[in-house]
């Protein structure tokens, strides 16, 4: 169980890290953060809200490949340390793997806003399981494209990846990133 666990944590890591992404790059690149649906609304709401932004985008897609071009290096140059944290042939991925799983973490985000949206929820409430499993869904989904990922490594993730994503809100609120827990 532990193996399937650190095999699961090791293939997410750029889709983990591309959720954080629009979050640690806030303050950056002013001109970016303009929300993705230009203000646009449908039956009165927005389309995805005013969060949702190109600089958010941009950082998930960039941090979701470097974090994978990371582990494909550790991987290839490093096999009888890190091999056996894997479950698929990193040599065989497209070099641009991290940057498709880092955009799926955010479509699956964007998808759950939209959604979110239409039930008449606004941007920042509480939505549970959604908030906590979108991206991981999303993530997995692009990852699917590119490689087999097996039916419990997206089990172990959306279990686990829930757990971790209340806990890193929680540090995120305590470290003053967050205004909210969840």
């Amino acid at each position: 169980m532990l193996i399937l666990l650190l095999k699961s944590l090791w293939f997410f890591l750029p889709i983990g890290v591309a959720n954080m992404a629009p979050v640690l790059v806030k303050n950056w690149f002013p001109f970016l953060g303009r929300p993705i649906d230009g203000g646009r609304r449908l039956g009165g709401q927005p389309l995805f809200g005013s969060h949702k932004t190109w600089r958010g985008l941009l950082a998930a897609v960039v941090c979701g490949e470097i974090i994978f071009l990371l582990q494909r290096y550790l991987v290839l140059r490093f096999p009888d340390s890190f091999a056996s944290l894997t479950f698929t042939d990193y040599a065989k991925l497209s070099l641009w793997s991290g940057a498709l799983m880092g955009g799926g973490a955010i479509l699956g985000d964007l998808i759950k806003s939209f959604f979110k949206r239409r039930v008449g929820k606004t941007s920042g409430s509480r939505w549970i399981p959604f908030d906590q499993i979108d991206y991981i869904i999303g993530g997995l989904a692009a990852a699917s494209i590119i490689t087999r990922v097996p039916g419990e490594v997206w089990a172990t993730l959306l279990i686990t990846g829930f757990l971790l994503h209340i806990l890193t809100n929680h540090i995120g609120f305590w470290l003053g990133m967050r205004e909210d827990k969840f």
